[in-house]
């Protein structure tokens, strides 16, 4: 079972499965858009996305335009069950937000800066797939 989850922002989704399935023993778990993927080895799931224009994912422009890119986006992620409800505690806490609410393919997503500017995703999964829970043993 998965108990950790990486996003990695890459500039080829079928090129980083191909990379990290064939060289380093990760599993494809799903690729349900061609911008998007989940790969799995043991204990760590990564999450791929390609920078997106359009709405939607993890890949999604910031609100001041600023389009996510290998490198510097590259952040992990803590599955939440109520992301507005969390979303709001941490407003209320004084906590900073790089952006609104994201509707990606496997589920709903925020980033949110640490004090050092590190970003932090809060992730609540909309679908089976995509929850930590649903890994089965490897």
């Amino acid at each position: 079972m998965a108990t950790v989850q990486v996003r990695y922002i890459v500039n080829d989704v079928d090129a980083a499965i191909a990379f990290y399935c064939e060289h380093l023993g990760f599993h494809e778990d799903m690729h349900p858009a061609p911008t998007f993927a989940m790969l799995s080895r043991g204990d760590l799931r990564l999450v791929l996305s390609q920078p997106a224009r359009g709405p939607g994912g993890g890949g999604q422009p910031m609100p001041d335009g600023t389009l996510p890119g290998p490198g510097g986006w590259n952040r992990f992620s803590i599955e939440v069950t109520d992301l507005d409800a969390m979303v709001g505690r941490l407003r209320n806490a004084g906590v900073h937000f790089r952006n609104d609410l994201v509707n990606g393919v496997g589920g709903r997503q925020i980033l949110l800066d640490d004090p050092s500017g590190n970003p932090v995703e809060l992730f609540e999964p909309t679908i089976d797939e995509a929850r930590l829970s649903s890994r089965r043993g490897i």
